[in-house]
């Protein structure tokens, strides 16, 4: 696990989190797989996940179009991990697909029992929501 919570440390989400709390989060996850062609999530539906991509690729689409392609050390579905919201895009397994994943209530329990991660969390979103607003046209 100690691999999986030093990969944490890429995704914005976690970043400010210290290795033992990284661990933690590591800890909760589970290894998910989905065949060539199977759709992980898709856009406007009900989503509570985050995934980090371990082998295979994705693609990622919004409205039809593919806008991106993602592989092993990336992930998708954070901002889902706290609001729940409904997805922003759809995300198909381009190739056979193996994902850590997390879901929002594998996480809220973790949070509660450590709300100095929780404190973390907030700020790593904050910095996000600066950054969009930095990037918005006037």
């Amino acid at each position: 696990m100690a691999d999986l919570a030093e990969r944490l440390k890429r995704v914005p989400l976690f970043s400010r989190l210290g290795a033992k709390d990284r661990e933690g989060i590591a800890d909760q996850m589970s290894e998910r797989r989905w065949a060539e062609g199977e759709t992980v999530v898709e856009e406007g539906r009900g989503a509570a996940g985050f995934f980090l991509i371990e082998e295979g690729n994705v693609t990622v689409s919004r409205g039809g179009d593919a806008i991106r392609t993602l592989g092993p050390g990336d992930y998708f579905g954070e901002i889902a991990l706290l609001d729940e919201g409904p997805r922003s895009a759809t995300v198909t397994a381009a190739t056979d697909l193996q994902c850590r994943g997390l879901a929002a209530w594998e996480l809220r329990p973790f949070l509660e029992r450590h709300p100095a991660v929780a404190w973390s969390l907030l700020q790593a979103m904050a910095a996000r929501l600066r950054d969009a607003e930095a990037r918005a046209p006037d």
